[in-house]
């Protein structure tokens, strides 16, 4: 797992360790480190109006990656060999399952057509777009051996958008109506590139017919239910089990516990029955903050909020310190060593392809939104639709590990053409994640102002009292289920039901919720007391405090 750099230190031995396991904790020592430095360099560039913690690990795998470089004599330039397993299996579930649990539901169900347009029909439009435009271009050019398969391939690998770096370029607090459009989009966009990388690869493109294309189709929707049920499921018998069994009265960890072992269930289960992972996962965490969050201890709460949140951000960092370093893996890069020029071309034209895919659904696909909205507020203007192109353009860790399933072999390739597409990816991930990245906060402050009170990130303007706690996680006023029914218009007709859909669906959501749902798996009002849990007796006594006042 890397090169052996207990030669740094000199002829250091174990009599217990083989030379490849020292050199793999030595590597391990020194990555956690870097690790730290990443937290400690964000910290003191809190207040840079220009850098993420993305960017900032970004820089600092970069710099490792040249240090490495130098010290390998060029051999290799990172601490770790890059996995899908370590991507798809460790490091990406607590990302979406945190996005999932933390997310302002209100806001992201009220768009949640919206999201699925965007993520559904606009992955396919950009595929179709991406594919075509490699197909019809890098024929002609002399980049090696491609093939059909190839090419459509490249268009799954560049319509996946990247979540996590939005999730540390858009805050939520902010612009909700942004964040949630666009990581809701780019949730339901990597199901979808996932679905048709995976179409490609599994379907024999030789001969695609009308049947072949309902199919791809059918099989689109099956997963999309499926996952989403799964994951339902998985976060509904956890608050039912936590419900039942109270494990709050002798053991906080035990609830703890079984909340995250339930997450990650749903996760592998997912996986297990080839369903889509990453939609299961958001899922589960939505339902979870809804019920199961409400079932559990004081103390549990705020362990479970900090743990989900602390598990997402380490592995964040470490995805896009991976990448950092991985970028000048030289063994990719000696293939186009005799003709820079080529891959720089390649990647410039993928850029290009990016940014034309995006541009041709996200404008036509608002506008066909905005026709069912009759609240004006609720419409997509012209900013807020540049922000939700120039956000979603990043390319990040699902791009990597698709294209490496697809042009290496357990990250190897001896293909000039297929180290091309490599090199090309990476080259679009960096510039995307860093100029892209880069940009997009000062163009939110520039396109749509925020008030000056406004806080910066979202953990600092938590309150710290346990007050708090009665007030839902997962929202800040607009999201308060207390104060929704004062909001909700009972239809009283036809016209206004299409007129006010989200509000009226909302609404008899809400009379299934407390009427069936609450009562069998728990929830906010809906947690039966337990004599003598500390727990129950000052939640109901804060909740007594805010009726009064």
């Amino acid at each position: 797992m890397g090169f052996d750099l207990g030669l740094l230190f000199g002829k250091m031995s174990s009599s217990t360790l083989g030379t490849s396991e020292y050199s793999s904790i030595v590597s391990m020592n020194l990555f956690v480190a870097l690790l730290c430095a990443c937290i400690v360099i964000g910290h003191l560039l809190e207040e840079n109006r220009w850098m993420n913690e993305s960017i900032t690990a970004l820089v600092i795998g970069i710099c490792t990656g040249v240090v490495i470089l130098l010290i390998s004599g060029g051999t290799s330039s990172h601490l770790l060999v890059f996995s899908e397993d370590l991507f798809f299996i460790y490091l990406l579930p607590p990302i979406i399952f945190n996005a999932g649990f933390q997310v302002k539901k209100k806001q992201f169900f009220r768009n949640f057509m919206t999201i699925v347009l965007f993520g559904a029909v606009g992955t396919v439009i950009s595929f179709t777009i991406i594919s075509f435009g490699a197909i019809n271009i890098f024929s002609r050019m002399n980049i090696g051996s491609l093939e059909l398969g190839d090419y459509l391939a490249i268009g799954a690998i560049f319509s996946a958008t990247d979540s996590v770096c939005t999730l540390q370029v858009l805050n939520q607090d902010q612009t909700p109506l942004l964040y949630s459009l666009v990581f809701g989009e780019g949730v339901v966009n990597d199901a979808t590139s996932v679905v048709i990388f995976n179409a490609v690869q599994n379907f024999d493109l030789s001969q695609i017919t009308t049947s072949v294309a309902f199919q791809l189709i059918g099989n689109f929707f099956y997963l999309f239910i499926t996952s989403t049920l799964l994951g339902a499921g998985a976060g509904l018998l956890s608050a039912y089990i936590i419900k039942k069994l109270y494990f709050g009265r002798h053991s906080t960890d035990r609830e703890v516990a079984i909340m995250i072992l339930m997450a990650y269930l749903s996760y592998m289960l997912a996986e297990l029955f080839y369903l889509s992972g990453i939609l299961t996962v958001f899922f589960c965490g939505i339902v979870m903050s809804h019920y199961t969050w409400h079932n559990v201890t004081e103390k549990s709460r705020v362990t479970t909020k900090h743990a989900f949140a602390t598990l997402s951000f380490i592995a964040e960092l470490f995805i896009f310190l991976y990448v950092g370093m991985d970028a000048l893996d030289i063994e990719k890069w000696s293939f186009v060593a005799d003709s820079p020029g080529t891959s720089v071309e390649v990647s410039a034209i993928l850029l290009g392809l990016v940014l034309v895919g995006r541009a041709a659904f996200v404008f036509p696909l608002s506008f066909l939104s905005n026709l069912t909205k009759k609240n004006h507020h609720e419409k997509i203007d012209f900013r807020q639709q540049v922000l939700i192109w120039w956000a979603g353009l990043m390319r990040g860790a699902v791009s990597m590990a698709l294209a490496y399933n697809q042009f290496t072999r357990l990250g190897h390739t001896q293909l000039r053409g297929n180290a091309i597409m490599i090199t090309s990816t990476i080259t679009v991930v960096l510039f995307s994640t860093m100029v892209f990245g880069l940009i997009t906060q000062p163009l939110v402050r520039l396109l749509l102002p925020a008030p000056k009170s406004s806080l910066h990130r979202m953990i600092s303007s938590e309150p710290t009292t346990p007050k708090s706690f009665i007030v839902p996680l997962l929202g800040n006023g607009q999201d308060s289920e207390v104060d929704l029914p004062h909001h909700i218009v009972r239809p009283s007709s036809l016209r206004m039901l299409l007129s006010t859909p989200s509000h009226t669906v909302h609404h008899y959501w809400r009379k299934f919720d407390n009427a069936f749902m609450r009562p069998v798996f728990g929830g906010r009002g809906f947690v039966p007391y337990v004599p003598g849990s500390p727990t129950e007796q000052s939640v109901h006594h804060l909740i007594d405090e805010e009726t009064e006042s």
